[in-house]
């Protein structure tokens, strides 16, 4: 198959209509996600999705891409992460397995309902309808272990070098070094993070225990 565009087996209407859509996200994007429209071919459509705060993909970006096939919009396209992702729906060659990309489908969703739920994905992964079976199995029965792997792949292969603000050194943007995937967190150096961490976990989990006690 050569890179050749898709656009050709697609209907004016359904072009105008994608058109249109992206359009409209590049103008005005759902929080966290990003579109960079291809002037050369609409129906490769290229994304970057903010890891969701509070998820181990926090502070990472994520570049995915949605291929519109030959029988969109009555057939859903298919969606890839460009990044490296450790995530139960998503496959080691980055396919996004998602139910509204295949049985829960309809015509009228467009290209926003389908972003939009890929980053749902990433705050609630299906365990059930796994790609990456090793995710999905730590994902129900260790999830601290899926955790740490997800948070690890996103640190090594997510985590933009300009997310650098707190580090004060103008090289940093240099080049990888060793440590740079792992000095900094979007909240700042990670070493000096964990002390902090407990301490606040555990007030956190005292605020809960009173919080319940008056309830």
């Amino acid at each position: 198959m050569s890179g050749s565009s898709n656009v050709e087996n697609l209907s004016p209407q359904t072009i105008r209509q994608v058109a249109k859509e992206i359009s409209e996200l590049s103008s005005d994007p759902p929080e966290g996600i990003k579109i960079y429209p291809n002037e050369e071919d609409i129906t490769d459509i290229q994304a970057t999705i903010e890891g969701p705060a509070g998820t181990p993909y926090a502070g990472g970006l994520f570049r995915l891409k949605l291929v519109l096939g030959k029988g969109f919009p009555s057939v859903p396209p298919k969606g890839f992460f460009l990044t490296k992702i450790f995530h139960p729906n998503v496959a080691s060659n980055g396919e996004i397995c998602v139910n509204t990309l295949k049985k829960d489908w309809k015509p009228e969703l467009g290209v926003k309902h389908i972003l939009l739920t890929i980053k749902c994905l990433l705050i609630y992964p299906n365990p059930e309808s796994a790609l990456n079976e090793e995710a999905g199995k730590l994902l129900l029965e260790q999830y601290d272990d899926y955790s740490v792997r997800a948070k690890m792949m996103t640190e090594i292969h997510a985590i933009p070098p300009r997310s650098s603000k707190d580090n004060k050194d103008p090289t940093a943007d240099e080049g990888p070094s060793t440590s740079a995937a792992f000095d900094y967190s979007s909240n700042g150096p990670v070493a000096k993070k964990h002390a902090g961490d407990k301490k606040a976990l555990e007030k956190k989990k005292k605020d809960k225990k009173r919080t319940l006690k008056r309830l």
